[in-house]
């Protein structure tokens, strides 16, 4: 089930993905179990899942070759910003795709961002993130 993102006030906030929709119209639904259709899709929501804290999600769209045993969130650092720099290939008949993007984040006395080239492939008929490089 996706989680709430409503402010204390009531009002709906965005997606953190960056895309300027409802979470629950957005990243929710991958969150919640929904295929991703496109690599640039599953990236964003595993963005999104970085910066709500889900590491079950983030375990569960890695692809089984390469997916860690368990993985820790550090609770300090907070995801900011995604921009999507680049996108190769990942549409709706495409088997793999690469997506370069930038994530801004923040921790006690710092800012920063990292900068990636991810590439995603399908595994079972869904998207899943294979690996990155590093920039």
């Amino acid at each position: 089930m996706a989680k709430d993102r409503r402010e204390a006030t009531g009002k709906i906030r965005p997606c953190p993905c960056g895309l300027g929709l409802p979470y629950d119209e957005c990243c929710g639904p991958l969150h919640g179990g929904q295929a991703a259709a496109s690599a640039e899709a599953l990236m964003r929501s595993r963005f999104s899942a970085f910066a709500l804290g889900d590491a079950a999600y983030l375990l569960r769209s890695w692809h089984s070759a390469t997916r860690p045993a368990r993985l820790l969130l550090d609770p300090r650092q907070r995801w900011t910003r995604l921009e999507v720099l680049d996108t190769e290939s990942g549409g709706l008949l495409d088997t793999a795709g690469v997506v370069e993007f930038r994530a801004h984040y923040r921790e006690p006395g710092e800012t920063g961002s990292v900068h990636e080239r991810s590439r995603f492939v399908r595994e079972h008929g869904h998207w899943v993130y294979l690996d990155g490089e590093l920039s």
